[in-house]
């Protein structure tokens, strides 16, 4: 499989280092990037071919982004949402002209926000796309990722998709490409509420008079813990936390005090914003001119 990746930033490094010598050979994988120390980086680490932009780019093209782009099997858009159409278009002249299902390279979008819709449209209609939601323990390859696959995807391109994506965690495919804002807040900024919340565990640690060291230490463990007996159980979650919550004890209490505060339904409204942003990034990316 050849595969070319339009970004090479950390989303991009975690999915090659996922992929290189194990999916397919390093050398079948090409990077177009802006920045030279990424590049070498990749190339050293993973064995790589790179070139510095696409035709069309500010900067000179690299020739060798032509026909290496434009024979790829797989073209992975690793790229900021904001920078998404710019980069079509200088995609565009490379791919064949658009035919039926399975004509010309399999895309994947990582971009949060972008339709599969308004991407095609950008690169000239009638693309095979897949949109993809990963999220960053991608980067040790405990990752999952929400896959949307458009009308003109393949069986075999999706298949493509799917070993793509395990080579950095789990996956789990939708139906409905709309469906992929609610993963984006749920998974893809899930990492992030974690974070948040260990910071304010460590925080509360240290007042609580324990060595931030401590502090860190406890809380990094509970969560790990935590999450793989909820992964290992087949019981629900809620039984697993009434199983630690007596009735009048420390645990107790601390619920208590989090519904008092309405944390639960807290997180339910800072999802639904995550969201609602999502598909606000849609409409405001994907305006036709």
């Amino acid at each position: 499989m050849k595969i070319a990746f339009i970004g090479g930033g950390n989303m991009a490094a975690a999915l090659i280092s996922g992929l290189a010598g194990k999916l397919t050979a390093g050398a079948n994988i090409h990077v177009v990037d802006p920045n030279p120390a990424a590049l070498e980086k990749l190339s050293a680490q993973f064995g790589v071919t790179t070139s510095g932009a696409l035709p069309g780019a500010q900067q000179a093209p690299d020739p060798a982004a032509y026909q290496t782009v434009a024979s790829a099997d797989v073209i992975v858009l690793a790229v900021k949402p904001q920078s998404m159409r710019e980069v079509a278009e200088q995609l565009r002249p490379l791919l064949p002209a658009a035919g039926g299902e399975g004509g010309g390279p399999l895309l994947l979008s990582i971009a949060a926000g972008i339709r599969a819709a308004d991407l095609s449209r950008w690169l000239g209609g009638g693309r095979a796309i897949v949109r993809c939601m990963p999220n960053t323990p991608a980067l040790i390859g405990m990752g999952v990722t929400g896959l949307a696959a458009s009308a003109g995807v393949s069986a075999e391109q999706k298949a493509a998709a799917d070993a793509i994506m395990k080579a950095v965690g789990a996956t789990v495919w939708l139906d409905d490409e709309a469906k992929i804002d609610a993963v984006t807040a749920v998974s893809g900024s899930g990492p992030a509420y974690v974070f948040y919340f260990i910071e304010a565990m460590q925080k509360a640690a240290e007042e609580l008079g324990l060595s931030a060291e401590q502090g860190k230490a406890l809380a990094l463990a509970t969560f790990t813990g935590a999450a793989q007996l909820a992964a290992q159980s087949d019981e629900p979650v809620s039984l697993l936390r009434e199983r630690v919550t007596s009735k009048g004890g420390t645990t107790y209490a601390a619920l208590t005090s989090m519904a008092a505060d309405g944390v639960a339904e807290a997180i339910g409204r800072a999802m639904a914003a995550a969201a609602a942003r999502g598909r606000e990034m849609g409409v405001e990316f994907g305006a036709a001119d």
